[in-house]
């Protein structure tokens, strides 16, 4: 019998962005642009009791075959101001946000970090990205893009510097004194000297400390750069393993990387995304989570997904027929811009060899090769079943809790926090109410002491 103790369950919500795992088309579905479908989405997630909303950041519109993408959302709000007016709306609930490394400045970042968190009282996190993606680049002042090799270098130093802004207050600066007129006890306050490889500059950060000192830090990444960036710095990460052997695998690996940066296993929370279809039965839960991904997956999506490996327009091609006897086009894809997923497939010949191979064995067409080849829904089943494969999950160790992303657009996420959240509150491994007033409360996460070595001179 197992002497382990009991894990609680870190739950969080993700507004779906732009990408098939949201059915815009669906009745159901709501505005992803309105300001009213954040707010139901963040409220519902608040009412679950859940540790935060997340975010994710699409900076330029995705284009294949020389036209922009539509058969998905199109298009979002900037996520800084969302989720400042999100801070507005709710009380509890943390704000996460995905700001790329790679195009911005750490300066401008830290700042709307630093005025996030006290705006919301404590609750701001900031998920850190990279991209060495050149059409993005475009959009940006420097017009170009990082080497791949360069990109979590800049990353690395970009966290660090904005860091030391972060720390260039101590929180016992501001006095206020009307009887004295003093406003500031200490002169030296926001002072700051940074010189690296790709930062040099020096100047006074002008946002007090905040309520949690630093933001709360995420990292999205799944490369070797990617875990080694997450144990150095982050408190948690946005993680793509939701079964039980690849989630043990992943979590023993990141973890065991803490100890040789002076961290503790409970320092990094893994955190997989994970896409939910609940029914009154199991069977009925099956059914319809087949019935979603026919809609995830129309005869056009799977065309245009098979064009990310071949890098060739396939549009004369039937997605109830057979692959193309046509090999792919080795080299840069150039006919998916914008795109992140289409990295994965780092040697399409392989991939279309692995996956001829599997439709012959299966006799599967173009659209059912898709459906079987790319994510399925994490949890299906019954509120039962879900409430207890998500325990099963965490008490295992392949993971810390989840960031649910439904395929609805704002309202799935209710019937997830009526029936499942209760399930778990009985079982004890969830929250009944928050107990902290901050993100960092709520991940149980401690607030980072400003380092003295980083404080300037007197």
């Amino acid at each position: 019998m197992s002497t382990a103790p009991i894990k609680q369950i870190h739950l969080a919500a993700h507004f779906p962005g732009v990408n098939n795992t949201t059915v815009w088309s669906d009745p159901a579905a709501g505005s992803h642009i309105d300001f009213d479908s954040f707010v139901h989405f963040a409220r519902t997630a608040e009412r679950a009791k859940l540790d935060f909303l997340f975010l994710a950041e699409g900076l330029r519109l995705r284009e294949q075959g020389g036209k922009i993408y539509d058969l998905d959302v199109v298009g979002r709000p900037d996520t800084f101001t969302v989720l400042a007016a999100l801070a507005a709306v709710t009380d509890r609930i943390g704000l996460t946000g995905t700001i790329n490394s790679t195009f911005n400045e750490p300066y401008e970042v830290a700042r709307q970090f630093a005025s996030l968190d006290h705006l919301s009282e404590g609750r701001a996190a900031w998920n850190v990205v990279t991209s060495w993606d050149a059409f993005t680049g475009e959009n940006f002042r420097r017009g170009g893009f990082l080497p791949r090799g360069d990109r979590y270098s800049r990353a690395r130093e970009f966290l660090a510097t904005a860091n030391e802004l972060f720390d260039s207050w101590d929180g016992s600066e501001i006095v206020a004194d009307a009887g004295s007129g003093a406003f500031l006890r200490d002169a030296r306050a926001g002072a700051f000297a940074h010189r690296g490889q790709h930062f040099d500059i020096e100047g006074r950060f002008n946002v007090p400390r905040s309520p949690q000192g630093r933001p709360v830090i995420f990292q999205a990444g799944d490369s070797e750069e990617g875990r080694e960036f997450a144990a150095a710095g982050a408190d948690a990460i946005f993680g793509r393993y939701g079964t039980l052997d690849e989630g043990r695998a992943f979590y023993t690996d990141v973890k065991g990387r803490l100890a040789k940066y002076g961290r503790t296993h409970d320092q990094l929370k893994i955190l997989p995304a994970a896409t939910f279809v609940l029914g009154d039965t199991d069977a009925e839960a099956h059914e319809s989570a087949h019935e979603v991904r026919r809609l995830q997956v129309s005869g056009q999506t799977a065309i245009k997904y098979l064009e990310h490996v071949w890098n060739r327009d396939l549009s004369a091609y039937d997605p109830d027929g057979p692959l193309p006897a046509i090999d792919p086009e080795v080299g840069e894809n150039t006919i998916a811009l914008g795109r992140a997923s289409v990295r994965q497939f780092r040697d399409p010949l392989e991939t279309a060899r692995q996956w001829r191979e599997l439709a012959r064995a299966k006799n599967l067409s173009i659209r059912e090769l898709v459906i079987a080849t790319t994510a399925d829904q994490t949890f299906v089943g019954s509120a039962a079943t879900i409430a207890e494969s998500i325990n099963e999950l965490v008490q295992a160790d392949a993971a810390d809790g989840f960031i649910l992303v439904p395929h609805i657009t704002p309202g799935g996420l209710d019937v997830f926090a009526d029936t499942v959240i209760p399930l778990l509150q009985e079982k004890g491994v969830f929250r009944t109410e928050y107990e902290g007033a901050t993100l960092r409360d709520h991940l149980g996460l401690s607030v980072p002491v400003p380092d003295p070595a980083r404080q300037p001179a007197p």
